[in-house]
């Protein structure tokens, strides 16, 4: 049994050249796609339907980092929901697949019949209408639908009712809030942030990750000797927080500054999503800003990290240029989205013209190793929403001991914010309204992979709601769910997706 259940599962390339010899000698093939992280009745009926449509069933599995249904998933590894799926005799071939493109496999297998369960046919278009019309692209002239019967009965309804993902002060909240708030009434306004029109001003980031393997320690020196392994490049800082707001909003303008000598433009064009405008300014005296990081791979530890970059304020006719730039473009735009990393970019004439031209204000200024104790938010006034994480409250307020809920309030009626949300990692956030009053949010995370860039992640979807009037409720809620999300992605990889969030969120209130 062992051995049969071995041979049904083969690698990408495997399958496809079976799918064509079984479709050269006449064979109607017929493929199954998803998670199949609990084989239950619903998906058993499913398959077993899908195999009467055809001479032939496949099944490709989501990989692991793939899986985006919500808390907790998937429970079982690829591996082992892969081997389970072919121990059902109804099942010839399976597959561990990449997902990171919805359906990209089956567009690559082009089965005969692509075999959709009952819970598919009755998911909200609201979550998945980017995935339906990635399958409709499918079905034209290529493969045939086929919705298979049964009764509808998720993974996720199981994993919901019978097992102990959160902690119970963590369920009471998700008891509470589902009571006041709808999977559809979040839905619908997560959708119609779309129409909000944002420009976009802060440090773009180039981030390297080179992986390692220590070797020993050196006979010379007091050193550990790592050997390259292979390395990642992402587009960081701003850039990663338009392409988070892009999957939001249909306008988007991005400003931002990078180095005259060797600028990386190709590269950021090209790691931007295609519905970000772009002006970029040059500075002559320091470079577009590149951070490597070194890793150990097997423990996935960051062993240290080389920056270049020049931390000293623009000046003269390119701070002119920029601050002119700026303010011909505001008007065009809901919504002004600061991002300050305290690298050089953002002086104080910057923040002034900001300040002077906007409607609407959120800004977010960061703590890193080459500004603490220089960039701190007390340098903007009358912001709409600021965004920072509990270190940088406390740099600001310059309260190292007191109650985080008392530092917050204190910051924020400093610079005279509407609102401001404190982020304080396995604790979830705090936010602060209008009338000082607190809300707390608990931690939706079960899984963290890597907390480099969740909280860029977690202010481009918090603003444009802040903007759009949403209360802080909700809007910490959408946050949370956010940084749940982003923590499992390496670095600033890829953003998180719109689908994604709506899939998330509804796995929490079902």
């Amino acid at each position: 049994m062992e051995q049969l259940i071995r041979e049904k599962i083969l690698t990408f390339d495997e399958l496809t050249k079976v799918v064509e010899g079984l479709k050269a000698r006449g064979k109607v093939v017929v493929q199954s796609h998803g998670v199949f992280d609990i084989i239950h009745p619903g998906m058993i009926k499913h398959l077993n339907s899908a195999k009467k449509q055809g001479d032939i069933l496949i099944v490709t599995v989501i990989k692991d980092k793939d899986v985006r249904k919500g808390p907790g998933r998937p429970i079982f590894t690829e591996v082992l929901r892969a081997e389970n799926v072919a121990s059902l005799q109804y099942v010839d071939y399976i597959c561990i697949v990449d997902d990171e493109v919805p359906f990209e496999c089956v567009k690559r297998i082009n089965p005969d019949v692509f075999a959709k369960g009952q819970s598919q046919k009755e998911r909200d278009e609201k979550i998945h209408k980017k995935n339906i019309e990635e399958e409709k692209e499918l079905y034209i002239g290529k493969s045939k639908k086929n919705e298979t019967g049964g009764f509808s009965f998720s993974a996720s309804q199981i994993i919901n009712n019978f097992l102990d993902i959160y902690p119970e002060e963590t369920k009471n909240f998700l008891k509470k809030f589902q009571k006041n708030y709808s999977f559809g009434d979040i839905a619908g306004e997560i959708n119609s942030l779309k129409k909000l029109k944002v420009l976009l001003i802060g440090d773009g980031i180039i981030d390297e990750y080179h992986y390692c393997d220590p070797l020993g320690k050196s006979a010379k020196a007091n050193i550990v000797v790592n050997r390259y392994l292979s390395h990642e490049v992402f587009a960081g800082g701003i850039f990663a927080i338009a392409n988070h707001l892009a999957g939001l909003c249909d306008d988007i303008q991005l400003v931002t500054l990078l180095g005259d000598n060797d600028s990386r433009e190709d590269f950021v064009l090209n790691n931007l999503k295609p519905n970000i405008k772009t002006k970029f300014f040059y500075r002559n005296d320091g470079p577009t800003i590149v951070k490597k990081r070194y890793f150990n791979q097997y423990l996935n530890q960051k062993l240290f990290e080389i920056n270049f970059l020049n931390t000293q304020y623009i000046n003269g006719n390119l701070e002119s240029s920029i601050i002119e730039y700026i303010k011909s473009q505001i008007p065009s735009y809901n919504l002004v989205l600061v991002s300050d990393f305290g690298h050089g970019f953002i002086t104080n004439n910057i923040i002034k013209g900001i300040e002077a031209y906007s409607k609407k204000i959120v800004v977010n200024t960061q703590t890193n190793a080459a500004n603490a104790g220089y960039n701190m938010i007390t340098k903007y006034s009358n912001p709409l929403y600021v965004c920072l994480d509990e270190p940088e409250v406390r740099i600001a307020a310059q309260e190292r001991y007191a109650n985080i809920e008392d530092v917050a309030i204190k910051v924020k009626n400093l610079i005279d914010a509407d609102y401001l949300i404190v982020t304080l990692g396995k604790k979830g956030s705090i936010g602060i309204n209008k009338g000082n009053e607190i809300n707390r949010t608990p931690v939706f995370s079960t899984k963290v992979i890597d907390t480099v860039g969740a909280g860029d992640a977690f202010f481009a979807f918090t603003a444009p709601c802040f903007a759009s009037g949403l209360p802080l409720n909700v809007v910490s809620f959408i946050g949370n769910a956010v940084g749940a999300l982003a923590v499992q992605i390496v670095g600033n990889k890829k953003a998180v997706e719109k689908y994604e969030l709506l899939e998330f969120i509804h796995a929490l209130l079902k």
